[in-house]
């Protein structure tokens, strides 16, 4: 399967890593990314010992995943008509303001839930439009020829995240809980200035008259479903997204029910940074040895044989393996996968395409999430006891 783009007679000739506006893209979302993953891991710990409550704070990340549901029947419209790269600075400026109020109301000693409740909301909106308008951008700031290669970056930034992230969070949240959440704000704010050096275009000049918002949707739901691969994967993953995205919550009650240090959460969690990076080195290798279907499989196949092992381990430690191995899976799917999506998509319609892509699990995160919860909180914290609720 080859991805060609209109895009890679732009940049003929220039080596990634010498394109000074992938450069300096990659670097800031790569510092953006490993802030917010430091405060996701250190949010749903905030939230508990405020409340006290795992359905709680179920409830809290869930309001974080939920605009993804709430703004993507319109996003990726809205996206399209309008300047990417005002919509990703808006986006980081918002994100910044919101994520530094945490640690001042922290401070202050008026840290409530309702407060924790608004910026997970506010954040997820944000980010939801910011990572529409990245996606459709990226096309555009590399060729055509170096897209596979741009994309096995995104899983290296993926890998480093999950390993430094969580060991950064562990490590901040010990020493004062505000700090996860000043290092996201400054991390924000480096994705900002990154962004307002960048020179490229992020889309084509659009020449389109405007339609009313409903149709342009409809156009790009459309285009998507008369796409055989993309409209299988969307279906899969949907169904894959109300489990996985509830992990991360189990490891965190797991490790305080069986009194696991936070720096040993952060360890177990890193593991899976080490999976993803190990796995995105060797993209281009796999990419070489397997197509896109055989790909999606041998992912796939791991995840519904790797998951279960959460509940089942009688030590926490062990769940580092795990974490390892779902990290290792993740990227032979996602590099190949990814590559071809932005690949057969226009560029006027990116956009929302991708965000007809991202409704499915967008549909499913919060759900996922709030069963998780739910059957913490009423099927107990014991590994053999949340088995029962996900049969």
């Amino acid at each position: 399967m080859t991805i060609s783009s209109k895009n890679a007679r732009q940049h003929p000739s220039i080596p990634l890593w010498r394109n000074r506006d992938y450069v300096l893209l990659w670097s800031g979302q790569t510092i953006s990314t490993i802030g917010g993953s430091v405060s996701l891991l250190a949010f749903p710990l905030l939230v508990l010992a405020v409340t006290g409550s795992a359905l709680q704070s179920s409830i809290a990340l869930a309001l974080r995943t939920l605009p993804r549901t709430l703004s993507m029947f319109f996003a990726g419209a809205l996206v399209d008509r309008w300047d990417r790269k005002r919509v990703m600075i808006a986006c980081d400026i918002g994100r910044a303001l919101s994520i530094a109020s945490i640690p001042l109301a922290l401070g202050l000693g008026h840290l409530t839930f309702a407060q924790l409740c608004f910026n997970a909301f506010l954040e997820g909106t944000l980010q939801s439009f910011f990572e529409v308008a990245y996606s459709s951008s990226l096309g555009q700031v590399v060729s055509g020829e170096q897209l596979s290669a741009a994309m096995g970056q995104e899983e290296v930034v993926e890998g480093i995240t999950t390993l430094l992230g969580p060991s950064l969070a562990g490590l901040l949240y010990g020493v004062a809980s505000l700090l996860p959440f000043l290092a996201d704000a400054i991390s924000y704010t480096a994705s900002f200035v990154t962004l307002f050096l960048i020179r490229t275009p992020f889309q084509q000049v659009r020449t389109d008259a405007r339609r009313h918002l409903v149709l342009e949707i409809r156009e790009g739901f459309a285009w998507m479903w008369r796409q055989p691969v993309l409209r299988t994967m969307n279906l899969v993953s949907s169904v894959g997204a109300l489990i996985i995205p509830g992990s991360t919550l189990v490891l965190i009650v797991l490790a305080k029910q069986q009194h696991a240090s936070d720096a040993l959460l952060g360890a177990v969690v890193a593991c899976g940074g080490i999976g993803a990076l190990i796995s995105s080195l060797l993209s281009p290798l796999i990419q070489r040895t397997l197509h896109v279907g055989r790909a999606i499989l041998i992912t796939r196949w791991a995840f519904a044989l790797l998951w279960p092992l959460y509940m089942l381990l009688p030590h926490f430690w062990l769940l580092g393996i795990v974490e390892f191995l779902i990290g290792f899976a993740d990227p032979i799917e996602d590099v190949p996968y990814f590559s071809y999506r932005l690949a057969i998509i226009p560029d006027h319609l990116r956009g929302r395409v991708i965000s007809a892509c991202r409704l499915f699990t967008s549909v499913s995160n919060p759900l996922g999430l709030l069963l998780t919860g739910w059957s913490l909180e009423h099927w107990g914290q014991s590994p053999p006891s949340l088995l029962p609720a996900w049969c």
